[in-house]
């Protein structure tokens, strides 16, 4: 197969070598039209192929070398972008980027997940991994965006803040935790994106927010599916199996309420036509935003608290008052 193809799109690869290896022949007339043909139809059985996708491989889509990362879309969506760097007390994380710039016109604060593309980049950035500082960055910018009262865009894509030892002693889990309680008091407008994986409080630590979108074939969950085989089963093998529990998809978080629209893709996902992706963000964000602008600021973050604090009620059914049985005052027994 093609090395940008998956395993499940091996149907497609046959087809991609034989144009290839048509386009590799003088051209003609006749053989111009096979081409277009096998062309037609590759994208045919791509549509098919994606409309039944299982969890297991929406996560290797989530997770394809050619997907479109968060610098990406800044390169397309954003003008004057300007990064900034460190947070003030340790170093700078590469794994998180952050800056400001102007979105439809209007200055914003963008902030995201930064896997790199090649080896080099991807060992410059950790893979995405971010560490305690990379969120007290992110938290510095978002005070800042406070401050001068510019909305906040965020793209999440990363398998996990980084468990290293390092990570532990500069207080990882206690700068994300400042984070969700900083991020639900931000007194400004916050659209956050889940654009590739989504990964435990990893991901959780920037995603607080008035509106979380995810693309269609980007995944958010609580662990990778490996590890929780791993933990559940002592088998990491049992991946496919842990994707179908975990609930992992855009369809299985919508269905929870945990997030609030769904982003189409290009037909076979976003790393196949980047300008289409990012047409298609772009529209879903500038939507949301225009949406959330309108707000009063109390109504906006009282309506903040309110989705996250409903999280987690699917399933749990409060008792009716008539069941729960009356108290008696002290002193008097039932």
């Amino acid at each position: 197969m093609p090395s940008d193809t998956l395993d499940f799109e091996e149907p497609v690869a046959v087809l991609l070598k034989e144009i290839e290896a048509l386009s590799m022949m003088p051209q003609t007339p006749e053989r111009r039209a096979s081409i277009a043909q096998l062309e037609a139809r590759a994208a045919e059985l791509r549509r098919e192929i994606y409309a039944t996708l299982k969890p297991w491989q929406i996560v290797q889509v989530a997770r394809h070398p050619n997907r479109p990362i968060m610098l990406d879309y800044v390169e397309r969506l954003f003008t004057e972008f300007t990064e900034v760097h460190g947070d003030r007390r340790f170093a700078d994380d590469k794994a998180i980027v952050t800056g400001f710039g102007f979105y439809h016109g209007q200055p914003v604060a963008v902030i995201g997940h930064q896997k790199g593309r090649d080896t080099k980049q991807k060992i410059f950035r950790n893979f995405g991994y971010a560490k305690p500082e990379g969120y007290r960055k992110a938290l510095r910018i978002m005070e800042l965006a406070q401050k001068f009262k510019r909305p906040v865009i965020v793209f999440v894509d990363t398998p996990a803040a980084y468990p290293g030892i390092e990570s532990e002693e500069r207080g990882v889990a206690e700068a994300i935790a400042l984070n969700l309680r900083e991020m639900a008091l931000l007194d400004t407008p916050i659209v956050v994106i889940v654009c590739g994986e989504g990964g435990s409080g990893g991901a959780l630590g920037i995603a607080v927010g008035d509106r979380i979108l995810m693309q269609e074939f980007s995944v958010y969950s609580v662990i990778p599916p490996e590890g929780c085989a791993a933990i559940l089963w002592r088998d990491a093998k049992r991946k496919v199996e842990a994707a179908e529990a975990l609930k992992m998809t855009a369809i299985d978080m919508r269905h929870l309420g945990l997030i609030d629209e769904i982003v189409k893709e290009p037909a076979g996902g976003a790393h196949l036509d980047y300008a289409q992706a990012a047409t298609l963000v772009d529209e879903a964000i500038h939507r949301h935003l225009t949406e959330l602008s309108a707000l009063a600021p109390a109504a906006r973050l009282d309506a903040r608290y309110a989705k996250f604090r409903a999280m987690g009620s699917i399933g749990v059914t409060e008792p009716a008052p008539s069941a729960v049985p009356a108290q008696a005052p002290p002193g008097v027994s039932n």
